[in-house]
C-alpha cells in the first residue's frame, strides 16, 4: 500500500445538513470515523488539506492517519463524497483499521517481465480484464500492488486468480470462480473486440462480492448522520 498520510482533524458536535454546510463555509470537510467495533467519531479536516492529497492520485489506497485530540488514528479512506459542479470534497468516510481486523480493498495489478513472453514479443497485445483485485486484508498487511510474472506467455494464454501468489495476510474476496485477469491477444483479436461493451473473460457481477465487517459498519455510521440530520 502507498506510504500513510497524515491528515489533522477536529471532533464536530452537531451533525446535520446546516451544520455541514456551516463547515464547509468555513473551508472544512464533514467527515466521520467508523469501523473496528467502536462508535462512529464525527470529525471535519481542512479543505485545503484534503484536497492536496486526493490530488496525489493515491488518497483512497493508502492508510491515512487521522490527528486527533493528540492521537493519531489510522484509517482507510471509503468513500469521498464530491460537489456535483464544483467537484469539491463535501463528505469523507474514513474506516478505523483496528489491530487484528481485516478490510476488504481494491489493490492494483502491475504486470511484470513482459520481455519475456514470447507471445508479447510476437506482437501480441495485453488485454488486462482486471486493473484491480479485489482482496480481503489483515489490516496491517494491505499490499500496495500486486505483481503478475508474464514470463512465458504466448498469444491465447489467460492469466486467472489461480495462478497469482497473493501476499500472506492478503486473499481473493472472490472465491466462487476463478476469474480471468488478463488474457493475451493477437492485434487483430482486440481490434475485432472494440466497441463491444463486454470484455472477453470479465465474468464478474460485483453484486457477487461477499461483504465484509465494514458493510455493517457502515450502516451504523450512516443511520447516525440520518438521525441527526
Amino acid at each position: 500500500m502507498s506510504d500513510a498520510l497524515t491528515l489533522p482533524a477536529e471532533t464536530r458536535e452537531r451533525a446535520g445538513k446546516g451544520a455541514s454546510r456551516q463547515l464547509r463555509r468555513e473551508g472544512r470537510v464533514p467527515a466521520v470515523i467508523y469501523g473496528g467495533k467502536e462508535e462512529p467519531v464525527m470529525i471535519h479536516v481542512e479543505a485545503k488539506e484534503l484536497v492536496r492529497q486526493l490530488d496525489t492520485g493515491h488518497f483512497m489506497n493508502s492508510i491515512v492517519e487521522i490527528e486527533l485530540g493528540g492521537k493519531k488514528v489510522k484509517t482507510l479512506p471509503k468513500d469521498v463524497s464530491l460537489h456535483p459542479v464544483t467537484d469539491r470534497p463535501e463528505h469523507v468516510d474514513f474506516f478505523r483499521l483496528a489491530k487484528g481486523g481485516k478490510i476488504e480493498v481494491q489493490v492494483p495489478v502491475v504486470f511484470t517481465n513482459e520481455e519475456a513472453s514470447p507471445g508479447l514479443k510476437k506482437g501480441g497485445v495485453l488485454n488486462v480484464v482486471r486493473h484491480e483485485l479485489d482482496l480481503i486484508c489483515e489490516n496491517d498487511k494491505i499490499p500496495g500492488e500486486i505483481e503478475i510474472d508474464v514470463t512465458g506467455k504466448e498469444v491465447g494464454d489467460s492469466i486467472h486468480i489461480s495462478e497469482v501468489t497473493l501476499p500472506a495476510g492478503s486473499e481473493s474476496a472472490i472465491t466462487d470462480r476463478d476469474f480471468t485477469i488478463a488474457t493475451l491477444v493477437a492485434p487483430s483479436a482486440l481490434k475485432k473486440s472494440e466497441g463491444d461493451t463486454t470484455t472477453e473473460g470479465d465474468d464478474v457481477d460485483p453484486q457477487d462480492v461477499p461483504a465484509t465487517e465494514q458493510g455493517a459498519d457502515e450502516d451504523a455510521a450512516q443511520e447516525q448522520e440520518d438521525k441527526s440530520e
